[in-house]
């Protein structure tokens, strides 16, 4: 499974009611670090599918979630296990970082 969009409108039924841990990058079209890690992400999005959802929200396009967590730098990511947010990362890192970080929360 790839990484799932999330949108305002569906942040609460796609991450906080969701059943297993979620990891949200938040990001934007402009921004060139986020483009740089997106492949990461959807890699490591199928090899621990059974384990996470990794979902991507677009700041421009949902104002409101990133406002309400203090989002002010991209890219940002959160992890949320049970509705909370329990770890965050900020900027790119290579996927190797990214992974280790993602399974040492889960």
């Amino acid at each position: 499974m790839a990484t799932k969009n999330v949108t305002d409108a569906s942040f609460q039924a796609d991450v906080l009611d969701s059943d297993k841990p979620v990891l949200v990058d938040f990001w934007a079209d402009w921004c060139g670090p986020c483009k740089m890690i997106a492949p990461a992400l959807e890699e490591i999005s199928e090899e621990l599918s059974d384990q996470i959802t990794i979902a991507k929200m677009d700041i421009m396009e949902n104002p409101d979630v990133p406002g309400q967590m203090g989002v002010q730098s991209i890219p940002f990511m959160v992890l949320f296990k049970d509705g909370k947010p329990v770890s965050q990362k900020l900027g790119a890192a290579p996927k190797s970082q990214l992974k280790q970080w993602i399974e040492g929360e889960l």
